[in-house]
């Protein structure tokens, strides 16, 4: 696969914007674990190859266990998280399946549970943001790092 255009080239500006957006996001107070897997959340449901690469990585080098960062597709099924993740998770999942239809008041009471009224906005804005970068990567194939080895594709 081959990256279709450089869009940090293309629209420096504006791609600044959405970048101070997301540490903004990152920086807001928000458990960094929690911002590290709730992107790569919402990156593997949007099928985004680059941003899971680099959310898998940065979570590991930040601290979360290899476990705990393969599981994060399957954290239903997993004992590792905790109820304050799950809400998260449950909440990133809602959000960036948007066009499924309306948030729910008990989806929005369940997280609301292990949230304060600000930290809701942080992680909506959060979820916002990984979501743009995954609508920006993903059309325009950008095409993660090749660690420890050649491509395997043909």
């Amino acid at each position: 696969m081959q990256q279709r255009l450089d869009y940090w080239k293309a629209e420096p500006a504006l791609l600044k914007a959405v970048l101070d957006l997301d540490t903004a996001a990152r920086e807001s107070g928000l458990d960094g674990g929690l911002v590290h897997l709730l992107k790569l959340r919402a990156s593997q449901i949007n099928g985004c190859s680059y941003c899971v690469d680099m959310h898998s990585r940065e979570a590991r080098r930040d601290g979360e266990s290899e476990q705990r960062v393969q599981l994060v597709s399957a954290w239903r099924e997993s004992p590792l998280f905790s109820p304050r993740e799950r809400a998260a998770f449950a909440w990133t999942e809602r959000l960036t399946r948007i066009a499924d239809g309306p948030v729910e008041d008990a989806e929005y009471e369940a997280v609301s549970a292990h949230f304060s009224e600000a930290d809701l906005v942080k992680l909506t804005v959060l979820i916002g943001v990984i979501n743009v970068w995954n609508r920006v990567a993903i059309p325009f194939r950008t095409v993660h790092p090749v660690i420890g080895g050649e491509s395997r594709a043909a």
